[in-house]
């Protein structure tokens, strides 16, 4: 199994650097340049937008779209649906980072709503995956809920909604951490790496979910998330041994995300379960 995976893994680095897919996103204003860098450094092309009109366009031209539901303008109350539904209709991939759920009703609506036309990947931390599942009647939760964009929860309390989850959608749950979790319902992998200074700087997880679009766009939804979070922690691990500080690792960890090779995303370290 773990012979397969690696090629999927590296057919997708490929696949992306040769192709240079679209995949715009609808993100957060605090992270929205990061998103974008990280989305080139790894072969894809971006474009930002939060207009309802401009997010129905990007679902029919994109290869594959990032909806992030950390800063929420007003707008967003008709752009995220709008988006949603033409993704859904067209059965494109699209990637929901469900920031910070449960703070704030606007947030908590739009993403009840998207138990109707979910997403492919959902990528967040413990605490957010939890609450999806919470939200959508999916799973019990003893989950104190997020702290700002924090997680409270442990990747291994959270294996359960994941698996759930990504039941449910028919695609693929990463979950960020200690150890980062990737599951399409069916195995478990997790995926080593990273750098303490990921905590450090705005944006790592954020960008993640934008890079997991970049892969969704050339290839299935669970090899696009396992892809991308294994290439985060190569490159994170890599940076954090020539950085001395947040700024440095910044721009080190870019670096590394551009210069990977797809043996050596393959390559990084990780360990599969059959999932329960």
């Amino acid at each position: 199994m773990n012979t397969s995976l690696k090629e999927n893994i590296k057919n997708a680095v490929l696949k992306a650097r040769e192709t240079t897919p679209l995949a715009p996103s609808v993100t957060n204003t605090v992270t929205v340049n990061f998103v974008a860098n990280a989305q080139l450094a790894c072969g894809g092309s971006a474009a930002m937008v939060y207009l309802p009109d401009e997010g129905e366009c990007v679902a029919n031209i994109g290869g594959a779209v990032y909806l992030n539901m950390g800063t929420l303008l007003p707008i967003y109350e008709e752009t995220i649906p709008r988006t949603c539904k033409t993704l859904h209709a067209l059965k494109k991939n699209w990637v929901l980072d469900p920031v910070a759920l449960g703070i704030g009703s606007l947030r908590t609506k739009l993403v009840s709503d998207m138990k109707n036309y979910p997403p492919t990947i959902i990528r967040g931390n413990a605490s957010e995956i939890i609450a999806v599942a919470k939200l959508w009647g999916l799973a019990l939760s003893t989950s104190t809920g997020p702290v700002g964009v924090d997680s409270v929860d442990s990747v291994a309390s959270a294996e359960q909604a994941a698996v759930t989850l990504a039941r449910f959608i028919n695609g693929a749950v990463a979950v960020s951490g200690e150890k980062d979790l990737v599951t399409d319902g069916k195995i478990m992998v997790y995926s080593e790496g990273g750098s303490h200074f990921m905590e450090k700087i705005t944006g790592a997880g954020c960008s993640l979910g934008g890079v997991c679009a970049v892969y969704a766009a050339v290839t299935d939804p669970f090899t696009a998330a396992l892809t991308a979070t294994q290439i985060y922690n190569l490159a994170g691990r890599r940076a954090q041994e020539i950085s001395k500080a947040p700024a440095s690792f910044q721009m080190n960890f870019l670096d590394n995300l551009y210069l990977a090779t797809a043996e050596d995303v393959a390559n990084n370290p990780f360990t599969v379960k059959e999932a329960n």
